[in-house]
């Protein structure tokens, strides 16, 4: 238990170092073990710092100035600053990179529906096939192998998971739940990055931008809007249209007339053969 001094000192001094970064962010570690932590810690060595205290504590370092006030608000729960100097989406893209696989424990609130697929599986006939089946998994014995009979969801999401479910899922080997670090907000240059933002997929964004680009381009076209864009093929098309129309109604005119003379020649030789024929 730190002292009045002792925080007072740990504010100050957190305050100083928060000053020396452009990148602030928010980071939630409730239900995160501590070996993600320090995992995630190990991978950013040299690109991030982290402040780790009280809500209290950690509201009055985010005071140092107007811009890292803005995340108090964000502070909820097991929290804990992140400083950088790393670009807020490459540094998301760092924290999400760096996950783990848990266990299911029991009484735990399944965060997503949970199943167990048919195949064999590493278990030897014996006890542990009753504790599997006392989950309510079909397990069966074929040719001496453990075999679970057919695909399960045996958890759906926001149920409670029994302690028989959870003993037969670590039996299995299944590991139905990740834990990963995220900043919940994140804010440099003056601006807040929440994390629907940053959890961007770049090259799904890509893609979307260069569908919508093209489609947008097409409706040009079709409505013979003009731009940058579009204003070379709608001149080719209006001149090739202009030629058609020449050609068609038989206009003497500049760039029309070969063309005209040149289908009057072709059409005086289809004659001449058909003359020569009869």
């Amino acid at each position: 238990m730190l002292t009045k001094s002792q925080k007072k000192e740990f504010v100050l001094n957190r305050q100083t170092v928060l000053k020396k970064y452009k990148t602030v962010g928010i980071i939630q570690l409730s239900g995160i073990p501590d070996r993600l932590l320090q995992a995630t810690k190990n991978k950013l060595k040299g690109k991030a710092e982290f402040v780790l205290g009280r809500k209290k504590m950690l509201e009055r370092i985010l005071e140092t100035n107007a811009d890292s006030k803005k995340l108090a608000a964000a502070l909820s729960g097991t929290c804990a600053i992140v400083l950088s100097n790393e670009d807020p989406f490459e540094l998301f893209k760092i924290f999400q990179s760096n996950r783990i696989k848990l266990e299911a424990k029991p009484k735990q609130i399944a965060t997503a529906d949970v199943s167990v697929h048919a195949g064999e599986t590493s278990l030897q006939p014996g006890q542990a096939v009753t504790e599997v089946k006392a989950a309510g998994i079909d397990v069966q014995i074929q040719k001496g192998k453990v075999v679970i009979g057919k695909d399960k969801v045996v958890v759906k999401q926001n149920e409670v998971i029994s302690p028989a479910l959870s003993k037969a899922l670590h039996t299995l080997g299944i590991t139905p739940f990740t834990a990963v670090i995220e900043p919940v907000e994140i804010i440099s240059g003056g601006l807040l990055f929440k994390k629907a933002v940053l959890d961007i997929n770049p090259g799904k964004t890509a893609e979307e931008i260069a569908r919508s680009f093209n489609s947008a381009v097409a409706i040009c076209f079709e409505c013979g809007i003009t731009n940058s864009y579009t204003i070379n093929t709608l001149i080719t098309k209006a001149f090739n249209n202009a030629m058609a129309v020449g050609v068609h109604a038989g206009i003497y005119d500049k760039g029309i007339t070969e063309k005209l003379l040149s289908n009057a020649a072709s059409h005086a030789s289809a004659l001449n053969s058909l003359s020569h024929k009869n």
